[in-house]
Parts: C-alpha cells; structure tokens; sequence
C-alpha cells in the first residue's frame, strides 16, 4: 500500500484528539475503519506511531516526528490548491503588456497600470516597449498577451480593441512660416516642399508608412532628409532646423522647445491606439487589464 493524503489526514486526526471515537467522529466516519487505516499506515512505513492502552492513547517518538512532516505536506497541498485557484481567478501570476514609444504619453496607459497593481499586487507586470511589427511577432508566438499600438491589419487570430483616437500632427519648427499666425489646421499638399525627419524602417513603426500615404494621396513624394529611431529624436531634429515630421498627437507631451505641434487637415491623419490580444486567450488578467484600459 502506499502513503495517501488521506492516511495523513486520519492520523492528524488521531494524534490531535488522542482519541479514536472523537477523531473518527471529526473525520465523519465510523471508528473501526479508522483503526484500519492507521494500522495500514504504520505497517506501510514500518514503525509504531500510536501506542494504544484500554485507557489512552498517545504518540510514540516516531509518531511525533512524522506528525510534524505529515502536517507540513497537508499544508503545503492545501496552498498549492490555493495557488492554483488564485491563478484561476487571476489573483496571482504575469501578465507581459508591450506598448508603442508614444502610449505612455496616453493618460489611460499609465492610470490602468497604477490600478492594476493596486488591484492585483501580486501579479507580476512585464511591461516591455516594441514597436508595432515586434508586437504582432510576440502575440502569435506567446511572448506577450497585450499588445498597445497602431490600428491596422492584424492576423486573424488576434483581436482589437480601440482605445482612445491619436491622430497624426505635423511638427515644425516654432518660427516656420506655416506656422505664424496659424489658427486651424494645415493640409498637407502645403508640406510638398518641406524636408522631411522621418522613422527608419528598422524601426517598425506604422506611422512611417502612414506618411507615405498621406504624401501620396496629397499628391507628392516626400523629400527625406534624416531618418531617426526615436520620436523624441526627430522632434530634437526638427527643432534644429532638419525638416518637418509627422507624429502622433500624444508627442505634444514630449517637452522640447522651439517646435510646434500643428493638426492636419486630412482624413487620412486618423490614428488610433488599440489593444490587442490573441483570440483564444480567455485569460481573467487579459481581461481585467483590458477592461482598465477601456474605461474612459
């Protein structure tokens, strides 16, 4: 016979009321079979645990010690139960969220993570900066379970959820002629003969290829001057004379002086910050986080 839960549980039991009837009565069974039973535990292990009178009974130095590591392996099969409850709730685990350069310059970015970890300490949060095409990448492969970028074409199996509306602005310059005096947005057939700082493709942002449809539908192919990695980067650039660039609206934030934040007038400047997860993942972290994430 081998040791079960359930042999450690009957002999708790004894040895905790030194007494058979009120054991087997705490245990909701009848006391012969619990006699039974702990007979078959000390023929398993070999060793007296019990020594049994007609008046008492009490623990021998072996049943005082294997008492203690009986109590120990109940406990602990008690908290991995919890454990694994808790996880099924999502009370404890990870959660791994990558974002765009510019999401934490969205207010709803920073409010949800600040309640997610009051609401869930102890959950770790893995949060990770990627562009668009890395995140999509590490959404099929399992690498990440949120994703916050660009809206766009996404595989099937993943799902969208737009979040908040982050359109494209032109930066210039504070002392560029377009933007003297202005007082509404600029089209951008206006920019045609502007220098453009735009992102390197290694970068992997949609805005890039967003501008390019811009400059196409406005009917000119822009003149590109410097390529950066970073929005912060290209902002620097601009105001030091290197061209113009096209940004999304939360780089306002981005404090660099002598430049101007400036809308454009086209349909095509729409962008939007979505979240994303896979399809099949009915994880109760990826919703809750995406539950803050959609609040307004």
């Amino acid at each position: 016979m081998n040791v079960e839960l359930r042999h450690l549980r009957y002999f708790i039991a004894v040895a905790d009321e030194l007494h058979f009837s009120r054991a087997a009565e705490r245990l909701g069974m009848s006391q012969p079979p619990l006699s039974q039973q702990i007979r078959d535990l000390e023929s398993t292990l070999g060793v007296r645990l019990l020594r049994r009178t007609n008046r008492r009974v009490e623990l021998t130095d072996a049943g005082r010690a294997y008492l203690d590591a009986a109590r120990d392996i109940i406990a602990r099969v008690d908290d991995a139960g919890d454990l694994a409850r808790r996880a099924e709730r999502g009370e404890i685990g990870e959660l791994h969220v990558a974002f765009t350069r510019s999401t934490p310059l969205i207010e709803r970015f920073p409010r949800a993570i600040r309640n997610f970890r009051e609401t869930w300490p102890a959950v770790r949060l893995v949060l990770v900066e990627r562009n668009t095409m890395q995140q999509i990448e590490a959404l099929l492969d399992g690498r990440q379970q949120i994703g916050l970028l660009r809206g766009g074409t996404l595989p099937s199996t993943l799902v969208s959820h737009r979040i908040v509306s982050d359109p494209l602005v032109a930066v210039l310059r504070a002392d560029h002629p377009l933007v003297k005096g202005r007082r509404k947005g600029l089209r951008m057939e206006e920019l045609a003969d502007e220098n453009f700082v735009v992102f390197s493709r290694g970068a992997g942002t949609g805005v890039y290829d967003q501008l390019l449809s811009m400059c196409r539908h406005a009917g000119f192919m822009p003149r590109i001057a410097q390529e950066a990695g970073e929005s912060s980067t290209m902002i620097s650039l601009v105001a030091a004379g290197l061209g113009v660039a096209v940004l999304p609206e939360s780089m306002r934030h981005v404090h660099i002086d002598g430049v101007a934040y400036i809308a454009i007038d086209s349909p095509d400047s729409a962008s939007e910050l979505h979240l994303v997860h896979r399809r099949d993942d009915r994880s109760p972290l990826v919703q809750a986080f995406t539950g803050l994430m959609l609040r307004p």
